[in-house]
């Protein structure tokens, strides 16, 4: 008997043993799937109590603001309204960064005015990385998150993502348009998806000329009443526009598209602390990490930031290029100047050691470490956060949108313009500055600013011989009158008509006095 009971317990050990490796795992994921789930919990309560919090909030911040800048004045008069008989209602949802949602803006007001519908004030982007909620979805935790709101299709709350009304004063937007097109804030009841109308969705084609919003939009309306456009970046074209419909385009532009009085105030300010200490330079150094990880160039980056950057690349889906070669985009001129490429160009363009410069910028990637060199070489660099009070900019943190409209005010009041990459905002930053007589826009030549940086940096340039080249090459990048570079059938490739709106610049024979002839900046 006791040796029955041996080969019994001997069995139930090697029994044993396997049930309890299954147990074990069991209880490790068991306490992986809680710890997920708690994770998950705990951001969805972070989300609600600080939409909460903006809810109680936002009239104190504005009553608290400083007071603006301009001495107050009383309201224009209304302008007389159009009357037409509407064709429809056109919704827009704006996708991109502020200024890629600003040009939109103005292209939807121009399709709306060309068709003659009603335009339900636009949405901003919600669901892109540039989207508002940017400042925030800065660690790989809280990128997870983002996917997991996305992938549960829960739009971004009013704490993280701001709407048209955050950003821009509404009232103004309607009213300064009224004599164009008839703009509301929101679709008629009778369309709500809640009395059971589906709104037909749909992009349209980039790029588009009048003919194509006439002959193929158009039609639509009659047969749904209701069109949303989902996609609106660039779906106008920059040229072969009549020039009333251009002068639309630049009515918003400069004049519509207002930013709130919570805004300009802040805005007024930077600049009045600025023109204080005398003339300064806006610098749009964009070395951020989504222009990095979206653009593959890491140039200057160590191994472990560029596999960082790739991982980035990877995990966000819309971005369609994975697998680029840093050195080439570099070679092609398709990547931003790093801060100590910047700091050599600045001073080989004359920029003396005293100069005020303001980082009209996100976080710069590596932050202090990779701006040593530039802040060695000009000691007078600032950024909004070193001339406000952390108080100020409190109820802008979070928005990235509302920080860039910052920028943007300071960019167009700065006596000289850098961008050091050609995106959305350089553009259209350019643009402002034309349409105010042309003030002073350094517009960088990278491909060529590579060279010559490679040929210095190899001991094959001296320092002289290079500053001289680069001034040089950019005699003619000053920011003057100069009309459009069209090239057919290129879109892309061409000068973008918010950076040279030129239509709005002059009228009749001054356009050739002030531009040069009509069609020699044309490339067939």
């Amino acid at each position: 008997m006791e040796v029955v009971r041996s080969e019994s317990g001997v069995r139930s050990e090697k029994i044993a043993a396997p049930v309890a490796t299954v147990i074990a795992r069991t209880k490790r994921f068991q306490v992986w799937f809680i710890r997920v789930c708690s994770s998950i919990l705990l951001w969805t309560c972070l989300v609600q109590l600080l939409t909460v919090g903006e809810l109680w909030h936002p009239s104190f911040m504005a009553n608290t603001t400083v007071s603006i800048v301009k001495p107050p004045h009383h309201p224009p008069p209304l302008l007389p309204l159009r009357n037409y008989t509407s064709n429809g209602y056109l919704k827009v949802s704006c996708n991109g960064g502020l200024n890629q949602m600003r040009s939109a803006i103005c292209d939807m007001v121009a399709v709306a005015r060309l068709l003659n519908l009603t335009l339900i004030v636009p949405e901003l982007d919600k669901t892109s990385f540039w989207a508002d909620n940017r400042y925030f979805f800065c660690s790989w935790h809280a990128i997870i998150f983002f996917f997991f709101l996305q992938f549960c299709n829960i739009n971004c709350t009013n704490s993280f993502c701001s709407t048209f009304e955050e950003i821009f004063d509404v009232k103004h937007f309607i009213d300064s348009l009224r004599d164009e097109v008839r703009i509301v804030r929101r679709l008629p009841k009778r369309f709500n998806r809640k009395y059971g109308y589906r709104v037909f969705e749909m992009p349209p084609v980039s790029w588009s000329q009048e003919k194509y919003y006439l002959q193929q939009i158009l039609p639509l309306f009659s047969k749904r009443k209701v069109l949303h456009f989902n996609k609106t970046d660039a779906r106008l074209a920059n040229n072969g526009i009549s020039i009333d419909l251009q002068k639309v385009r630049c009515r918003v532009n400069f004049q519509a598209l207002k930013f709130t009085p919570e805004i300009e105030s802040l805005g007024y300010k930077l600049v009045r602390i600025l023109q204080e200490r005398g003339p300064f330079v806006a610098l749009h150094l964009r070395y951020e990490m989504d222009m990095l990880a979206f653009s593959g160039c890491t140039h200057g980056c160590t191994k472990e930031e560029a596999k960082e950057l790739k991982r980035l690349r990877y995990a966000y889906p819309w971005w369609r290029e994975k697998e680029i070669v840093s050195k080439e985009r570099r070679s092609q001129g398709l990547c931003p100047l790093t801060p100590e490429e910047t700091a050599l160009i600045l001073l080989a363009l004359g920029f003396d050691k005293n100069t005020q410069i303001y980082i009209a910028a996100g976080e710069i990637y590596g932050s202090e470490r990779r701006l040593a060199v530039l802040r060695a070489a000009y000691p007078r660099i600032v950024r909004k956060e070193m001339l406000l009070d952390p108080g100020e900019l409190q109820q802008f943190q979070n928005h990235s949108s509302q920080m860039a409209a910052l920028d943007f005010m300071v960019s167009i009041a700065s006596d000289t313009f850098i961008p050091t990459y050609d995106g959305n905002m350089a553009k259209v930053v350019e643009g402002h500055r034309r349409y105010r007589g042309f003030k002073k826009t350094i517009l960088l030549d990278r491909k060529r600013l590579v060279e010559l940086l490679d040929l210095h940096q190899n001991g094959t340039l001296s320092w002289n011989e290079f500053a001289v080249a680069v001034r040089s090459a950019h005699e003619k990048r000053m920011g003057q009158p100069t009309r459009r570079r069209v090239i057919a059938d290129k879109p892309k490739e061409e000068d973008y008509f918010y950076a040279n709106p030129q239509e709005c610049l002059c009228e009749g024979a001054n356009c050739d006095d002030l531009l040069g002839p009509g069609n020699s900046s044309s490339i067939r």
